[in-house]
């Protein structure tokens, strides 16, 4: 069965070794996401990125970067992102974040009578 609804896409993009209360930030967040009850979120691992300051990052063996680029998606309703930028205010110092409209389509598998 397939079911569509209209929702949010918060990408955040944040360093490896950003940290909060000592722990990475980007665990930290998919942490808080989970007990906000959030429908879903993902962290991933950047290969080579630049930010602001042009520095580049990158995986390669001949210059291996200790602070690769995260990327964090966070999907949900409207109402349940509002709910949680505040905290994301108290939690990241220096990121960038995305946010915009998106369509979600979830498939949970044939349903039997």
């Amino acid at each position: 069965m397939k079911k569509e609804s209209e929702a949010v896409l918060l990408r955040i993009f944040i360093g490896e070794s950003d940290k909060h209360e000592g722990k990475p930030l980007y665990k930290y967040l998919i942490e808080m996401f989970r007990k906000e009850g959030l429908a879903g979120a993902t962290a991933l691992r950047g290969i080579a990125g630049f930010g602001k300051t042009s520095h580049f990052h990158t995986t390669s063996i001949l210059r291996l970067s200790t602070d690769l680029p995260i990327v964090i998606e966070v999907a949900d309703k409207q109402e349940n992102i509002d709910k949680i930028k505040p905290k994301l205010d108290a939690v990241i110092e220096q990121g960038l974040i995305t946010e915009e409209k998106i369509k979600i389509i979830l498939y949970e598998g044939n349903q039997k009578d």
